[in-house]
């Protein structure tokens, strides 16, 4: 698929990306200095001034819904100099209303302190986070670039005068209270706008009075042309986020909403392709200056893919949005490729330049792959079409998900583990779960898979059980009534997105360490009860004591192939294991129909999830490091990159609708574009399905570790998101460095 000819090798990325204008440059410098500075964040006081002041007397849905428009409009208005778009807060410090709060005012209404109480009295207790963690999804924002926020609020009135019971009329006039409060903080822009411009004159008076007249349209009217869309995105950005500030919760198909826009400008000549640059490269700079110190907080913007209708929706605004976040040196927003096998040489030659030369932060998902396993799904193609990256890597189908779309983590290998020792930690001893056999106790390798198999749908039920309670809790005490408004199918059923309005109603959660566990499965079947080296008893004694005493077994077990080597037998054991995780996930019900939703990512968890590992049965001790996403183990990998990214694609994605994840770090001999684009070509027509990696040097890593005061701004793929490597904890700093980096 992907043929490079550019010579360029790694350490030589200059005049790759087109650079910024000269008032981007003094724009980007001022926005760097804005948000290390952020003013305090003054929301939580003004939330509750207005919730135990002047509307406590109120239902609560209202007096929640008014409180939160009251600290809305609270916010500030910032006019930045030399800005082409209005409007500005920072998501720093305390800015969710009354979660987390542990103020004994708000306890009565915190769903942090109410959630813990209500899964006692239910009987849930899982070994496992198990959440939920709202957010990770990205809502129809293109409904107020249509139809403008006072459309919008005259569906909610339609709705309103048909609704059929009390909870659809809370609904509808929750959000028609959120949206006029958005109308009103416009229309202070709007007035200081007009204000400073009577105090300007020339070509500053120009400018002052253009915003103004745009604002005074957008969002309260249909967008016009590609300026007032870009301005109508923005402003319903900040407002659905200050309703909702949770990471990973994005834009979504930027490029996708906003492309008949300029297309339209471009034809009549109205804007110019380094104009729309211009305001592309202000939009990303703002939304990094917003969260600017927040690395993992993750606004993920999708470009590239495919119409609802099956045909390419790759056009010029997504190549301007690659090369615009490419160019700049930040964080945010997080901007990931859907990629075709059919998108032009032109798009897969970008594509490989911000894989090699984009800081790192590139993630690129195969188009075939993803709709193949959202499809599978149940998810008709149409609405398919429209998935997006909910935060790190996590497939949603933009503006039709509710928002618990990924709500906590569990490790497959302890399961495996607790299953190995008749429900004991090997750690500490502790009974974990309620199984009692030993591996000296199954009497063939498939009586121990299906005690596996039954703790996993065992677990997998009281998951969606505490998701469940999470979710009520979420809908009683923090309804969403902007996001709500966005999220299809919300406005026809007058419900708010976790009380049923949300056309899918999925959970979707981390299943870690499924590698390891595929590894040790192996290891198990061919030791126990293929060759026969070993007994089950043989073999857990000596992992009761993580193989003390026992060097030879381990490395005798150590040798058998693992998932990553391209052996077909562990290759099928990864693919089985996954197979098993994804069909119990999808059996288990929730309140509302939906399922769990697997997705295969890593995040930082990967250090903490193998610190709770004790000794495994394919001969890595207690601790030992487990494998990114669907990445091989470190040691799975010895045999070189192509055989580790052969023995990922003989997987079956389909099952995993919430997407799967593989890292590939390289050294500098394979960080060149003939070498990357080859390797990525393999993997895509293959079928693996979410790719991402580093191509900073170790050494330059050990330097940053050693003096970071001289590497602020070198930034490195985490899982699923990029972070300045001097700002990560030490222990990610270490998993980074320590990753297997592939020379060959």
């Amino acid at each position: 698929m992907v043929v490079i000819s550019s010579v360029t090798t790694a350490t030589d990325a200059k005049g790759v990306f087109v650079p910024l204008s000269e008032r981007m440059i003094r724009f980007r410098d001022a926005s760097r200095v804005r948000g290390a500075n952020p003013p305090p964040n003054l929301a939580m006081k003004s939330f509750a001034e207005a919730f135990f002041g002047r509307h406590a007397g109120r239902p609560y849905w209202e007096r929640y819904a008014r409180s939160i428009g009251h600290a809305l409009e609270q916010k500030p208005v910032v006019l930045l100099d030399d800005e082409q778009l209005v409007g500005m807060f920072y998501q720093n410090g305390p800015n969710r209303p009354h979660e987390g709060d542990s103020g004994r005012r708000f306890t009565p209404y915190s769903v942090d302190m109410r959630l813990p109480r209500r899964l006692k009295k239910a009987g849930i207790k899982l070994y496992f986070d198990h959440g939920p963690w709202p957010g990770h999804i990205g809502w129809d924002w293109a409904i107020v670039l249509r139809e403008g926020v006072e459309g919008l609020i005259k569906r909610l009135r339609n709705g309103l005068l048909n609704a059929r019971d009390m909870r659809g009329r809370r609904f509808y006039r929750g959000a028609i209270i959120l949206w006029e409060s958005v109308l009103r903080w416009n229309d202070q822009h709007v007035a200081a706008l007009e204000a400073k411009a009577g105090l300007s004159t020339g070509t500053e008076r120009e400018r002052l009075s253009r915003l103004a007249e745009r604002c005074r349209h957008v969002p309260r009217k249909p967008a016009r042309s590609f300026r007032e869309a870009v301005q109508a995105f923005y402003f319903q950005h900040l407002a659905v986020m200050f309703e909702n500030p949770y990471g990973g919760n994005g834009p979504g198909r930027l490029d996708y909403f906003l492309w008949p826009y300029l297309e339209h400008d471009l034809a009549a000549g109205v804007i110019t392709e380094s104009e729309a640059k211009d305001l592309v490269d202000e939009l990303m700079i703002r939304l990094h200056e917003r969260i600017q110190p927040l690395d993992g907080w993750v606004e993920a913007i999708m470009v590239g893919g495919t119409h609802p209708d099956g045909s390419s929706s790759l056009n010029p605004l997504s190549y301007m949005i690659v090369e615009s976040i490419a160019a700049l040196d930040q964080t945010h927003p997080a901007v990931y490729v859907r990629m075709s096998r059919n998108d032009p040489k032109a798009f897969q030659d970008l594509v490989v330049r911000y894989l090699l030369y984009g800081r790192n932060r590139a993630q690129i998902y195969n188009e075939e792959a993803s709709l193949a396993a959202i499809k599978g799904s149940g998810v008709p193609a149409t609405d398919a079409a429209m998935y997006m990256a909910g935060g790190c890597m996590e497939i949603c189908v933009q503006g039709m998900a509710c928002d618990m779309n990924c709500t906590g983590i569990m490790n497959t290998a302890k399961t495996l583990e607790l299953v190995a020792n008749g429900g004991v930690d090997l750690l500490t001893g502790a009974r974990r779960i309620p199984v009692s056999r030993t591996l000296a106790e199954y009497h063939d390798f498939e009586d121990l898979y299906a005690e596996f198999a039954n703790e996993l749908s065992r677990e997998f039920a009281e998951f969606v059980r505490a998701l469940d309670v999470g979710s009520e809790c979420f809908a009683r005490w923090r309804p969403c009534y902007l996001l709500s408004s966005l999220i299809g199918d919300c406005i026809a059923r007058g419900r708010e997105q976790q009380d049923g309005g949300a056309r899918y109603h999925d959970y979707g959660f981390a299943p870690l360490a499924i590698t390891a566990a595929a590894d040790a499965l192996h290891a198990i079947r061919c030791a126990v009860y293929e060759d026969g080296f070993v007994s089950g008893a043989e073999l857990l004694a000596p992992m009761r004591v993580n193989y003390d005493g026992h060097e030879q077994l381990r490395q005798r077990l150590s040798r058998i192939p693992r998932f990553g080597a391209e052996d077909s037998g562990a290759d099928a054991m990864a693919n089985r294991v996954m197979q098993t995780v994804c069909a119990l996930a999808k059996s288990a019900k929730n309140r509302f129909g939906g399922s769990l939703k697997p997705m295969i990512f890593t995040f930082v968890w990967g250090p903490g999830a193998s610190r709770e590992l004790g000794a495994r049965a394919d001969g890595q001790k207690a601790g030992a490091r487990i494998g990114h996403g669907m990445t091989p183990q470190n040691l799975a990998m010895e045999n070189g990159i192509t055989s580790a990214i052969n023995s990922c694609v003989s997987l079956d994605y389909s099952v995993v609708s919430g997407g799967v994840t593989t890292m590939w770090d390289v050294a500098e001999e394979l960080a060149r574009p003939v070498v990357y684009g080859g390797l990525l070509n393999r993997y895509l027509d293959g079928g693996g399905m979410i790719f991402q990696g580093n191509t900073t040097r170790v050494e330059e890593l050990e330097r940053a570790r050693k003096n970071p005061e001289q590497y602020p701004n070198l930034i490195v793929r985490v899982g699923g998101f990029s972070a300045r490597f001097v700002s990560l904890d030490p222990v990610l700093q270490e998993e980074i460095v320590t990753r297997h980096r592939h020379r060959k």
